[in-house]
């Protein structure tokens, strides 16, 4: 990981029930990833993703490609 401070955001769609993920899109020019972490333990583990795969990722979620819960 780098020394850059992340700026950590979590979406505006993470209301409070406690299934919410940050990320921190700061690093995907000067580096090409994107943290992920679990909102609810800041100090846990960083998940360092391709910002790629992050980016088809999302694009999935929002077709609706993995289906519903």
């Amino acid at each position: 990981m780098t020394t850059e401070d992340l700026h950590w955001i979590t979406s505006s769609y993470s209301g409070n029930g406690g299934q919410c993920v940050a990320v921190a899109t700061n690093l995907v020019a000067s580096h090409g990833v994107v943290p992920v972490r679990d909102s609810k333990n800041p100090s846990g583990p960083i998940l360092e993703l391709r910002a790629d795969a992050f980016f088809e990722f999302v694009a999935g979620v929002k077709a609706a490609e993995f289906g519903t819960l």
